[in-house]
């Protein structure tokens, strides 16, 4: 391990930004924070410029990127996948399935497991998402429909006994068994979230009661206000507004949710309910084109333009191809959001939601992950257990 001295930095704590502040990392962890400068001996200096030093970017939900996919059935899609990422400020991330078949599954599973202890450069790969395959039809956007499905007892309980590595879950809780799957896989200790869904409130707050405490890309792939039978009802987007302690995850690239929006979700929810995510495919920091989501072999196919990418009849979103770098910055000058508010959002609440204690901020003890990045979020070092994995 590293002994790292971090001075004249602006560091992000919890609390505040100290000026002229430092940060010592000794054994992996944070072991001192302070203003001025301090005497350290045995450690290697680095001088921040006046730069910002923050906590290590979390996304929560990614499906690859740098030309890779985690459904592409290889370690070097994940490996390629988290050295692409951690350039742009993430230091943990958490591998997302897309709806597939089970033998796809079950393959992706054994090759995270290799691929956790290949990974010596890039971004920490924390535990698996599953997204899918229990899904609305109504809601689908760009997930496979041949796989979509209502949940069966049998079939989930099975897939948790192939891995020990899946740490959260999103599906449609209105679905028949969507209660029982959320109660069960919840007893697991895994987080359960609510996504491409079409419930109405009562559901949905049936489902928070059942443990889907989180919402999976808000306004992407659930409903809102409906009319039903000429009664309208509110949908998942308002029921997350109306249930307080309910976490929800933006897609803030800039393209798949308006400013407007943005803030409105940020005056709702707070800093504090409230993760960025890229949700980003394999033509994330690729040049645009075509790609695929999901596998090479059985993926879709999809285009990328303006920063986006799109079916190719352009009549949905098909993922994004965002960088966390790329989230704070539009936070901060779209959305006009204090940078320590917006940090908060990709740092400390995300390691809330996912149960990770020493992740997510920088405090004495906690997980020396570290990002160092200028006033226009361009990253240029990055720390992962106290080790750095990038430098610019």
């Amino acid at each position: 391990m590293e002994r790292l001295k971090f001075y004249n930095a602006a560091v992000l704590t919890p609390y505040r930004i100290i000026n002229d502040g430092y940060v010592l990392v000794d054994n992996g962890k944070i072991a001192s924070i302070g203003k001025g400068d301090i005497a350290a001996e045995d450690y290697y200096p680095i001088n921040a410029e006046n730069m910002y030093l923050s906590p290590g970017f979390i996304d929560i939900h990614t499906h690859g990127g740098g030309g890779h996919d985690f459904m592409d059935g290889t370690a070097e899609a994940y490996l390629g996948a988290a050295n692409m990422h951690i350039k742009h400020g993430t230091t943990s991330m958490v591998p997302t399935t897309l709806t597939s078949t089970n033998k796809e599954l079950k393959k992706t599973f054994e090759v995270f497991k290799k691929a956790k202890k290949l990974n010596t450069n890039g971004a920490s790969l924390l535990g698996l998402h599953l997204e899918g395959p229990y899904f609305s039809m109504e809601q689908r956007g760009a997930q496979d429909p041949r796989y979509i499905r209502n949940p069966d007892y049998d079939e989930y309980s099975d897939i948790l006994n192939w891995s020990d590595d899946i740490i959260r879950w999103s599906a449609a809780p209105e679905l028949p068994g969507g209660m029982e799957f959320g109660k069960y896989v919840s007893s697991k200790g895994i987080v359960v979230s609510i996504a491409h869904s079409n419930a109405i409130y009562e559901q949905v707050l049936d489902g928070y009661e059942n443990n889907y405490t989180h919402v999976t890309h808000l306004y992407s792939g659930m409903s809102s206000v409906r009319r039903i039978n000429a009664y309208r009802y509110a949908g998942v987007v308002e029921s997350a507004y109306l249930i307080d302690d309910m976490t929800v995850e933006i897609i803030a690239d800039g393209a798949h949710l308006p400013a407007s929006l943005l803030k409105l979700i940020y005056k709702i929810k707070s800093a504090d309910k409230i993760a960025l995510v890229t949700d980003s495919i394999r033509a994330a920091g690729m040049p645009e084109g075509k790609t695929r989501i999901g596998s090479l072999d059985d993926g879709q196919e999809a285009i990328v333009e303006d920063g986006v990418a799109k079916l190719p009849d352009r009549s949905a979103f098909a993922g994004s191809v965002a960088t966390a770098d790329r989230l704070v910055r539009t936070m901060v000058r779209k959305a006009g959001i204090s940078l320590m508010d917006v940090v908060k959002m990709i740092t400390s609440t995300p390691a809330k939601i996912m149960k990770l204690e020493n992740k997510g901020s920088i405090e004495v003890g906690k997980d020396a992950d570290i990002v160092l990045f200028d006033k226009n979020i361009n990253i240029k070092m990055a720390v992962v257990n106290g080790q750095i994995k990038f430098r610019c």
